[in-house]
């Protein structure tokens, strides 16, 4: 059964095509700088990948040319071969707790949550209801980033504010990044063969961290926005709240001034005065910058606090699994905060921790908790739900 996972942002158009059950992966690319000028897109057929100029004046045209790929690549021969698609959404608060076939009424509640979200949600849409016009036999289903924290009790995601801003406005702590914490926890059942207890650190441009218990979330870093948590590329995470009216009184800033502030000016960027790449930082590292140094021991810093935090609340971790860009790729990151870690018997494999990109057991023999390099894959984990409810 083929099934295209889709992923749209304000101004881009992530796709991969899959084989299911399979999870063969077809065809996958991106469409950058829609409504932008000198807009292109690429992807990837065979182990080569093509690019391509195009004026893409709306997701509806991307979504035109997408679909015109898939005939012309001979990936389908018509578009009724296609069962199924995914849209990723990242905003669906507790209206979802798991992925749904899109509706009338879906699509009206991700619109009323577009405020939570408002680079993502209104995009879905978009990307939504070009595909949903333009492949009519198909499916439709929406997978959200916020199902999977669902399961967070009570008082782990109600803020300590008066009860009626959650009551009447929705404040709560509702995560982020829950389709690659539910991959993790897929991965490390199938490894372990029984649900154990897992603190799972998705650390790339934008980070987060969850501990899962019984293959379900009880506490994630992200808040009611990605921005709180640990410290990321451009976003500061936890802060004192009370700084946020001492800024604005002290610079004369609104409250678009102060948003952006905290989240496309601070975190990395914000410390060393513009450099948001980890992979730029240990460069920077490795010539002696005093700002990159300052910045990469804030941000082990901010994830070691959250590891030793969730550790206790799961009365110990049976692994620690490290995802994402950052997590993936950064070798003197992991091996940083597992050097923090050793008050709790966490010992490094040094020769292991080489490994980039690979489902690798990077803890040495000796370790008292198992630590891993775990590569996410969100798109396949959209696939799976998209073929689960088309079937």
């Amino acid at each position: 059964m083929k099934i295209l996972a889709v992923n749209c942002g304000s101004s881009s158009l992530k796709f991969q095509m899959y084989e299911m059950p399979e999870e063969k992966v077809l065809i996958s690319g991106v469409f950058e700088r829609i409504g932008i000028d000198n807009s292109f897109y690429s992807y990837k057929l065979n182990g080569e990948k093509i690019k391509k100029q195009a004026y893409l004046k709306d997701h509806k045209e991307a979504v035109k040319i997408l679909l015109d790929e898939l005939i012309s690549n001979k990936i389908v021969e018509s578009l009724s071969e296609i069962k199924g698609i995914g849209h990723r959404v990242v905003q669906g608060a507790d209206k979802f707790d798991k992925s749904v076939l899109i509706t009338d009424d879906v699509i009206k509640t991700i619109d009323e949550l577009s405020a939570l979200a408002p680079l993502h949600n209104p995009a879905a849409i978009v990307g939504i209801n070009a595909f949903m016009k333009a492949v009519k036999d198909a499916k439709h289903v929406a997978v959200f980033d916020t199902a999977f924290h669902q399961t967070m009790a009570k008082e782990a995601y109600i803020y300590a504010l008066p009860y009626y801003l959650y009551k009447d406005y929705g404040i709560r702590k509702y995560g982020a990044h829950g389709t690659s914490h539910k991959y993790i926890t897929k991965v490390m059942h199938d490894y372990y063969k029984e649900n154990k207890k897992l603190i799972i650190c998705h650390l790339g441009s934008g980070g987060s961290i969850t501990a899962v218990k019984d293959g379900r979330v009880v506490d994630t870093s992200m808040g009611f926005t990605p921005n709180a948590g640990i410290v990321m590329g451009t976003r500061c995470g936890d802060i004192d709240a009370s700084i946020i009216p001492y800024i604005m009184d002290k610079l004369n800033m609104n409250t678009n001034d102060i948003d952006k502030l905290i989240n496309k000016e601070s975190g990395l960027k914000g410390i060393t005065g513009g450099i948001t790449d980890s992979r730029d930082i240990e460069t920077g590292i490795e010539a002696n910058d005093e700002m990159c140094d300052l910045a990469q021991k804030i941000f082990v810093r901010s994830v070691v606090n959250y590891i030793a935090k969730y550790y206790v609340l799961l009365s110990g971790a049976d692994a620690i699994c490290f995802t994402a860009g950052i997590g993936e790729n950064s070798s003197l990151t992991r091996e940083q905060i597992m050097d923090n870690l050793k008050v709790l018997g966490v010992s490094l494999d040094k020769e292991a921790n080489k490994a980039r990109g690979t489902f690798t057991k990077i803890s040495s023999n000796s370790s008292k908790i198992d630590c891993f390099l775990v590569p996410t894959d969100e798109e396949v984990m959209i696939a799976l739900d998209t073929y689960n409810l088309v079937k």
